[in-house]
């Protein structure tokens, strides 16, 4: 399980630095576009596509934070050893099988892609779009391992409880 950790925290810092990278681009990519006249297709593809880096990896990394979106109305009121039993529930029930439809959804998605070698229609777009697809069942895969890490720790935190 510290492999998982420790490579959703690395994965994590990269999103970091896609963040950054993304900042400068778009500041790079505004001033082009506002003071010179000029701009890029690419570039501004590329944009998006950062920010799919961003999300897709930044939701694995959420999780391994303990700071996604609950409904803490009922949650905040639960004893520890229910948050531990509701957390390895939902880790089980509801991460696993939704990561693992989109993984086997997305593995199609991205060899339609890569079999028609499909690229912006844009002129001046950015070629392979099947390597930014596959980062869709990519970031699902390290979702489900962090869903089998935090279920396995709750579970034995709920019975240590």
């Amino acid at each position: 399980m510290n492999f998982i950790d420790k490579s959703i925290k690395y994965l994590g810092v990269f999103t970091a630095f896609i963040v950054a990278v993304l900042v400068l681009l778009v500041v790079y990519d505004a001033t082009m576009r506002y003071f010179f006249s000029g701009g890029s297709i690419a570039l501004q593809e590329l944009e998006w596509h950062l920010f799919d880096v961003i999300i897709l990896f930044g939701i694995v990394y959420t999780l391994r934070e303990n700071a996604h979106v609950r409904v803490d109305i009922f949650y905040a009121n639960f004893s520890e050893k229910t948050k531990a039993l509701v957390n390895a529930m939902a880790s089980i029930f509801f991460v696993l099988p939704f990561s693992c439809l989109i993984i086997y959804i997305g593995v199609d998605f991205v060899t339609l892609s890569f079999v028609q070698d499909e690229a912006s229609s844009n002129p001046g777009g950015l070629e392979y779009r099947y390597l930014v697809k596959a980062l869709l069942p990519l970031s699902f895969i390290f979702l489900s391992l962090q869903g089998i890490k935090d279920g396995v720790t709750n579970y034995e935190k709920w019975r240590s409880l």
